[in-house]
């Protein structure tokens, strides 16, 4: 029997409360000797991220012993017992290096000498409120084994912090550990930047830092930015990336190789990148042979190139790193093999063997295939996911994958990587944790659907398509549903193509959704990413606006009944759009960016001069940066927004939304401002996260006119409040 109500009244079961604590973020998975390691952030801890791990070989475990018990199973495909929280409270392993942070631990398996079997893993992290790095074995208390920063004022927090830690084998045989050290120096730079310094650094295992910062041992020269060090199998080289402001990683970098001596760095050359070019990933095939993702092709794609033997040295008295030949590209091929670097740590290459590596590529969705390093080639594996978010592979072949699918939510799944004949293949694939135990029935879930639109010059936009869905309910004929648009973050990002709880929350009482792959947006070639150069506030907004309209024309949407949200980069698109058109009725700006000058001028390190390259250089652009920003054009508005905002935030301080809700005032248009206490960008409490979605919900029902159940009211004012 269906049930016939207005779109956006359907009662549906997934609640706000679900989305806060009914499913935990996982992080990319790690073999650790025969067990699998993760992190999770707990919403229900206050954010707090953990890393846990299975009890055994996910691979040989059998089924939970409580599954023949229970009603309903954890999870269509979960196996083994609940994980082991490894991390004790209160720690939380998060670094705030770029502020986004990134990879922030690792587990040493190490050999107990005195028995002569194996000991406990030594756990390494970045505990979030001092930014020290801590050691312990599980079931032991951390202890520091890095100095406190000294008080810095423009750090906005600690001065020395941690990330990407690695593990290597110098050529003595000695294990270490190398990290990329962040540190505040106080002070100014000559362009009035604060002075802030970037490099790999040694960190002594025994703790002995904590008195003696000089027992540190810089392994590479500063730069402001630098990444994914790689040192070669035999420990006489090491690879890694930099780049400088006003780049950003996506726009370009250097890779850089040079001979270790001594643990430390001499007879440094750049290989390949520059400040157009972007090379991410540097992997050693063996000893002299490095592999790396580049976009110099226009897409990123795998490259590599040989290096001379140990002890030749070039014309230009580069020991040991003088170039055999130059670089050669793997594959032309027009997808994808990496994206943003966003945090430290992500990777899209994993090594087999010295001729073959795991690769995840793609456009609009992700797969993952085995790269042929030796004569290029690429062959695909057959796996269910659409959106992959981290691969490990152990050298017996156990594979685990964090990812996602179109009727699954975010997972890591294990299973098996080998030869059959001569295809690379994975069975047995099953779930160990899944970030939702409590799917909801697909009955309430909708099917994404990835579209590609042509705008009136003919360039393409990408978008993926969620309508309103819940088996059961219908609207009355002849009714349109109203439609959010989600503008992602970043900008330079990507909507993923996957189930979210948080699309489903709308869908599922008859909203419909649309995620917009401006131009800007990763996934489709440096050419759609470069639409943005110069551009953002003005291709981003008519790329929504022109899905939107398309939305409308093909009868999918109400075009009276039209919204937009966005965080971050896309609380900025989301304003501009409200500010510049009069496409939407309503607007959802979560941490968005709202004045461009006060942007550039209160912003942390990473993202200072991003907007060199989005809008132009400041001061020399601040006529643009003026005339871009939506809190200039607050006189045209007449739209209804909710404004979201963490009160610690970084990024875009709360100023940029009170100084939009102070104009939203004084022109007397209805609104709401929550502020959020303890937040930084992005809401980690779970009562955060369920005022926020039950706040957008009441909100929009308010303006489009239907009444959502069981959320409560949100109040709109006119004034200051």
């Amino acid at each position: 029997m269906v049930t016939t109500l207005p779109y956006g009244s359907w009662p549906s079961s997934i609640s706000a409360e679900q989305l806060a604590v009914g499913g935990n973020r996982l992080g990319s998975p790690r073999w650790v000797g025969p067990q699998l390691w993760w992190s999770e952030a707990l919403a229900a801890e206050g954010g707090r991220q953990t890393i846990v791990r299975t009890t055994g070989d996910p691979l040989t475990v059998s089924p939970h012993p409580d599954d023949a018990a229970r009603p309903e199973p954890r999870h269509p495909a979960t196996q083994g017992p609940d994980p082991v929280t490894v991390l004790p409270a209160p720690f939380n392993a998060r670094s705030r290096v770029h502020e986004y942070g990134g990879s922030s631990w690792i587990a040493l398996t190490r050999s107990d000498d005195a028995e002569g079997g194996a000991a406990d893993p030594l756990v390494l992290f970045v505990n979030f409120a001092d930014q020290r790095i801590y050691a312990f074995t599980e079931g032991t208390r951390p202890r520091p084994i890095s100095p406190e920063g000294p008080e810095v004022p423009s750090a906005g927090g600690p001065s020395l912090r941690w990330a990407q830690p690695t593990e290597v084998t110098l050529a003595d045989g000695t294990r270490e550990v190398w990290w990329v050290c962040e540190e505040h120096l106080g002070g100014e730079d000559a362009d009035g930047a604060p002075r802030i310094e970037r490099y790999i650094a040694a960190v002594p295992l025994d703790g002995s830092a904590v008195e003696d910062e000089f027992a540190i041992r810089k392994v590479t020269p500063a730069s402001r930015f630098v990444a994914h060090p790689r040192l070669s199998p035999d420990g006489t080289q090491l690879a890694w990336i930099s780049w400088e402001h006003p780049q950003m990683p996506w726009d370009g970098t250097q890779l850089h190789v040079g001979h270790v001596v001594a643990g430390m760095v001499v007879n440094e050359r750049v290989l390949d990148g520059g400040t157009q070019v972007s090379v991410l990933q540097p992997e050693w095939r063996r000893a002299g042979e490095l592999v790396y993702l580049s976009d110099r092709s226009g897409w990123w794609n795998p490259w590599t190139v040989t290096l001379a033997p140990e002890g030749m040295t070039d014309a230009s008295g580069h020991v040991g790193t003088a170039v055999m030949e130059e670089p050669r590209q793997l594959l032309t091929d027009e997808q994808e093999h990496a994206g943003p670097l966003w945090q430290l740590g992500e990777s899209w290459l994993t090594p087999i063997d010295a001729d073959h590596a795991l690769s995840v590529h793609g456009t609009a969705t992700d797969s993952l295939g085995v790269l042929d390093l030796a004569r290029g080639g690429m062959q695909p594996l057959e796996l269910p996911h659409t959106t992959l978010h981290g691969v490990a592979l152990r050298q017996d072949g156990a594979l685990a994958v964090y990812g996602s699918s179109t009727t699954a939510f975010p997972a890591i799944s294990v299973g098996r990587l080998g030869i059959v004949g001569e295809q690379w293949q994975v069975d047995r694939l099953a779930v160990v944790r899944s970030s939702r135990e409590d799917a909801p029935d697909p009955a309430l879930l909708p099917a994404p659907e990835p579209i590609t639109l042509a705008d009136a010059s003919g360039q393409q936009i990408h978008a993926v398509l969620y309508r309103p869905r819940q088996e059961g309910f219908a609207a009355p004929e002849g009714e349109l549903p109203p439609f959010i648009a989600q503008v992602h973050g970043g900008p330079t990002g990507q909507a993923a193509v996957g189930l979210s709880l948080g699309v489903a929350y709308y869908t599922s009482r008859g909203i419909g959704v649309v995620d917009i792959n401006y131009g800007g947006s990763t996934g489709f070639g440096r050419a759609y990413r470069d639409r943005l150069m110069g551009e953002w506030g003005v291709v981003d907004v008519a790329d929504t606006v022109a899905v939107m309209e398309h939305l409308v024309t093909q009868g999918i949407a109400d075009g009276d009944r039209l919204g937009i949200e966005g965080g971050s980069a896309g609380g900025w698109t989301t304003l501009a759009c409200l500010t510049r058109t009069t496409t939407f009725s309503a607007g959802v700006s979560s941490f968005g960016v709202a004045d461009l000058v006060a942007l550039a001028e209160d912003t942390h390190d990473f993202e200072s001069r991003y907007l060199d390259g989005l809008v132009g250089p400041y001061p020399e652009a601040a006529e643009i940066y003026r005339e871009r920003a939506p809190l200039n054009h607050v006189d045209s508005l007449q739209t209804p927004v909710l404004l979201l905002q963490g009160d610690e935030d970084p990024i875009v301080p709360p100023n940029q939304a009170e100084m939009f809700r102070d104009a939203l005032a004084a022109k007397s248009i209805p609104h709401a401002y929550l502020l959020f206490a303890g937040e930084q960008h992005g809401f980690r409490r779970a009562e955060n996260i369920i005022t926020s979605f039950e706040a957008s919900l009441s909100f929009y029902g308010q303006i489009f006119g239907f009444e959502p159940e069981g959320v409560p009211r949100l109040e709109l004012t006119t004034s200051a409040g």
